[in-house]
């Protein structure tokens, strides 16, 4: 699946089987499901979740608790728009 196929995926109203938790969680806060998005990788302890865990906390507007995410994912905050972060997200993920 490319970024693309991933986005065509936002029409339909579950998210597409098999896809892992991280893509999951992008596909839910694309259709503007901040929470379960947020539920679904609040604990999961990789760098991949983190990542997520800070665009999500940059979406909502608290940029100390997104700051905080970026660095537990050897990342810093980027200086693009929500919307090119998404991406730049799913693009990894999907690789």
């Amino acid at each position: 699946m490319n970024l693309t196929d991933f986005k065509n995926t936002l029409a339909a109203g579950k998210s597409p089987k098999g896809i892992s938790v991280y893509l999951e969680a992008l596909w839910y806060d694309a259709k503007d499901d901040w929470q379960k998005a947020h539920e679904l990788i609040q604990d999961l302890p990789d760098k991949n979740a983190s990542w997520i865990h800070a665009y999500l906390h940059r979406k909502e507007g608290d940029s100390w608790n997104a700051d905080y995410w970026y660095n537990k994912a050897g990342r810093k905050r980027p200086a693009v728009s929500l919307e090119k972060e998404w991406d730049e997200i799913a693009m990894a993920l999907l690789e």
